[in-house]
């Protein structure tokens, strides 16, 4: 009898089985497709898949090895905004940082400077503008939109200053050496792609399993309860904004080995892209909210559009109003989920 109901038994509990398989599985769907992230991404995928149908030079490899290159820079410097906006703040001097830290690194192997001190002199610039806009913010208490939008003039001006205005591209004797690293590949894959990809991954580990990044996210959520948690609200906005510049300082690096030279108009807007690839890319702009993969996404979804525009002969003057009715539907789509989630 004993063996009879076990046999009765058998076929309930894997029904059960099943049944608890079934909701993980649509609950788990259900989280995916939750993500703001999760329908970039397809967009993403949708528009290249679109693109390799309707025209014959979106798949070529030369097109693929520009797309990655290009929507590399900004994804590097989205990683930076990201941890920015999910702190609460904003970070609009990046494209000085860009220009600041790509001049610096100009001037100083043309004065015959090796490579090996060039390129940390230029990302410590670029750290020193970031350490400006922290103090400022966290300590004088000042507004980031401020603060960063007048050092956007500032960081400008400097590179102004430190170039008399004029456009540098002779290195010195490690010029072959800077080219190769930005505008250079390996194993067919752009430098700027590979960079990109490492700092997602250090970015996203940051954010996910170290007491910076669950502090960051928290004080962004909710800065006067983190106070009371004994988070270091101060030090950890100088270091988010610090790390924004940073990011900004790796991308006029690489900026200068690819163009092969470097002019003061250089990261001029550069700082619409970089913010709407962080929104487009899930970061909520009242704060706590931001992942790395969704920077690259949000950055991958807007050279995909800009590439689009070149390759179907449409103006590329629609590339602003394609990017501003992202940052549009991004916005509302939270908007809509938090509402939701709130009924």
């Amino acid at each position: 009898m004993s063996n009879q109901g076990n046999r009765t038994l058998t076929p309930t509990a894997n029904s059960l089985a099943d049944a608890i398989g079934h909701s993980e599985h649509r609950g788990m769907l259900a989280r995916l497709t939750n993500h703001q992230t999760f329908w970039v991404f397809m967009a993403a995928v949708l528009a290249c898949l679109a693109l390799s149908l309707l025209t014959d030079t979106f798949a070529t490899e030369r097109n693929l090895f520009n797309v990655s290159r290009n929507f590399a820079f900004v994804a590097i410097i989205a990683l930076g905004m990201t941890a920015v906006i999910a702190s609460g703040g904003i970070d609009l001097s990046v494209g000085s940082a860009v220009v600041l830290s790509s001049m610096t690194v100009a001037v100083l192997m043309s004065a015959g400077m090796p490579f090996w001190i060039g390129i940390p002199a230029a990302l410590a610039v670029a750290i020193l503008l970031g350490a400006v806009n922290g103090v400022l913010v966290a300590y004088a208490g000042m507004p980031p939109f401020v603060v960063t939008l007048g050092m956007l003039s500032v960081g400008r001006s400097l590179a102004m200053v430190l170039s008399n205005n004029k456009m540098i591209y002779q290195f010195g004797p490690d010029h072959e050496l800077l080219l190769a690293l930005g505008g250079g590949s390996t194993m067919g894959l752009p430098n700027p792609l590979l960079v990109m990809v490492v700092l997602a991954a250090i970015t996203g580990f940051l954010f996910k399993w170290t007491r910076w990044g669950q502090h960051l996210f928290a004080m962004g959520g909710n800065e006067s309860a983190a106070k009371l948690t004994g988070i270091p609200v101060r030090q950890l906005k100088v270091s988010v904004y610090v790390f924004s510049a940073l990011t900004a300082g790796i991308t006029g690096v690489l900026e200068v080995g690819w163009l092969g030279g470097v002019t003061t108009n250089l990261g001029q807007g550069m700082e619409l892209a970089v913010i709407a690839a962080a929104v487009i890319g899930g970061a909520n702009l009242a704060g706590g909210v931001g992942t790395a993969f969704g920077a690259v996404v949000g950055a991958l979804l807007i050279e995909v559009i800009r590439n689009s525009l070149i390759l179907l002969g449409i103006s590329t003057f629609w590339q602003g109003a394609f990017v501003g009715s992202f940052i549009v539907i991004a916005v509302a789509f939270d908007r809509f989920r938090s509402v939701r989630q709130q009924g």
